[in-house]
């Protein structure tokens, strides 16, 4: 498995950036590496929601079908999945000074005999935080200065 695990400080407070980042239809307007996502259940996020993504990655768009498995007024968990990989996404958003912190917990989990390129593919894994985690920022940063 790679994890990748990042934090960021924005001026938003904690509940508006949590409203805004739990619904994962929002991913597209903060990750350049996730423009597509689509939400296929009906209402407020819930447990058990799904989500139809596209990821870029390494030069080629992947499907994938997130599912909501957890869900808090601070804590978001999602697994999303196709044929070559796992993806489980969490968010943690708390309170910290006039604003808040993020934390993105990204963990994939390669399939079949893509396994055993696990520890060559980290560093492309690990490329997409820094772009998402900048997007989060500046997005969320936006919004509290509304």
């Amino acid at each position: 498995m790679i994890t990748i695990e990042r934090s960021v400080r924005s001026s938003l407070d904690a509940k508006a950036a949590f409203t805004y980042l739990s619904a994962f239809e929002h991913t597209p307007e903060w990750d350049p590496g996730t423009p597509v996502v689509k939400k296929l259940s009906t209402g407020p996020v819930a447990v058990g929601h799904e989500y139809h993504a596209e990821a870029e990655f390494r030069g080629k768009r992947q499907t994938l079908i997130y599912k909501v498995l957890e869900l808090s007024a601070r804590h978001i968990k999602l697994r999303g999945e196709n044929n070559s990989v796992v993806s489980v996404d969490t968010i943690e958003v708390t309170p910290a000074d006039a604003g808040c912190q993020v934390k993105y917990t990204a963990e994939f989990s390669l399939k079949g005999w893509l396994k055993i390129a696990e520890p060559f593919m980290k560093p492309a894994f690990q490329s997409l935080a820094g772009p998402a985690m900048a997007g989060i920022k500046k997005t969320l940063d936006s919004q509290a200065s509304q």
